[in-house]
């Protein structure tokens, strides 16, 4: 039985760590096929990782969800940090803001079937991603 909802930090690498064990961990007790708790573990990852390194650090939050007969895990990744000022180059394959590749945000979009971006200049990122059984 998997709690219906909770969060962890994500400040420092570490908590990259630990919030992809606690996906795999969700995803596995939720019973997400292999394949798609691969998808939700790598797009947790690549959106943690952009909180500690983009946004200073944050949280992320966990819930199950369900719409209709469909059930889901719901993750909410959410910094305070500088926000993201133009978020259709954000969500652009190959750009970075940083010395990164440049497929954290699209290539988590990819992975999840649905997908928000919450995100303005000085007000931090907001990132909700839900993973479908």
């Amino acid at each position: 039985m998997i709690a219906h909802s909770g969060s962890i930090p994500v400040r420092i690498e570490q908590d990259v760590v630990v919030a992809r064990q606690t996906v795999r961990q969700l995803a596995v007790a939720f019973g997400l096929r292999l394949v798609d708790q691969t998808k939700l573990v790598t797009a947790a990852s690549e959106l943690a990782r952009n909180a500690v390194i983009y946004g200073g650090g944050g949280d992320m939050h966990w819930t199950t969800v369900e719409r209709g007969v469909r059930k889901g895990i719901q993750l909410v990744f959410a910094d305070q940090g500088p926000g993201i000022p133009d978020q259709v180059k954000a969500l652009t394959d190959g750009w970075s803001s940083g010395s990164g590749m440049g497929l954290g945000l699209s290539g988590s979009r990819r992975l999840v079937d649905d997908f928000a971006l919450d995100s303005a200049p000085g007000e931090g990122t907001r990132v909700t991603i839900t993973k479908w059984t």
